[in-house]
């Protein structure tokens, strides 16, 4: 029987390069994808979409609901939904700080808070995977990201919540922290940048797929650093 996992934000560049390393590995893949929004995701028949709204904590109860019930074990949670915003201290006001906590916290959290208790029930456990950022790991380097580097760094909290409460239960909660992803976006909006120090999607599913194995099993951190070449200095 295929193990199933769940991607948030498949089909961007992250989760597009994680279906497609997840399916290699014969995973069932049940993609998140916004409402509205058209997917070609499902033209596989590895693949289920859902349109579900993650910042509305009953959408998406319904959804990881629905997953369970249709789909069975949830074996692998890859909660990849994110948004950037620079702007310091002067510039940064509580609304987009709400704003950025939503969208990068929130989104993750009510994710979480359905999925860990089915993975529970669950005699194999389960993985799940949070994407952090250098800059809330590093908070020297956040001064001009302030709320990305906030929202970012309440997931490192959690994921140690998340593993004390899960350690007997053999679940356990990572989060990846990319530099630079080496996307169109980003090349577009940094056209003078060496993209031959910044890590590419794949790499990272790489990453991804080795975490949630059994390989990964001896793995006592949570954090899990991508940083491409480490010359690099980008966030």
């Amino acid at each position: 029987m295929k193990k199933n996992v769940i991607i948030t934000g498949a089909s961007g560049n992250l989760g597009r390069a994680a279906v497609e390393r997840f399916v290699k590995d014969g995973y069932f893949i049940i993609a998140g994808i916004s409402p509205g929004k058209p997917s070609d995701l499902d033209k596989n028949d590895s693949i289920a979409t859902y349109p579900v709204d993650l910042t509305d904590e009953k959408s998406v109860n319904d959804f990881v609901d629905t997953v369970a019930k249709v789909h069975g074990p949830i074996n692998v949670a890859l909660l990849l939904v994110g948004g950037f915003a620079a702007g310091g201290l002067a510039t940064t006001d509580g609304a987009q700080i709400k704003k950025m906590i939503a969208l990068n916290f929130g989104t993750a959290y009510y994710c979480v808070r359905p999925i860990f208790p089915q993975m529970t029930k669950q005699s194999g456990g389960g993985r799940i995977v949070l994407v952090g950022s250098k800059p809330a790991l590093e908070p020297k380097n956040g001064k001009n990201v302030l709320a990305y580097s906030l929202s970012k760094s309440m997931l490192f909290t959690l994921a140690e919540m998340l593993n004390a409460e899960g350690q007997e239960k053999n679940i356990v909660t990572s989060v990846i922290v990319p530099s630079t992803i080496d996307t169109k976006e980003n090349r577009l909006q940094m056209p003078k940048a060496d993209v031959s120090l910044w890590v590419k999607p794949d790499e990272i599913a790489e990453v991804l797929a080795f975490i949630t194995s059994l390989k990964a099993h001896p793995l006592a951190d949570p954090i899990i650093k991508i940083y491409g070449n480490r010359r690099t200095t980008a966030e």
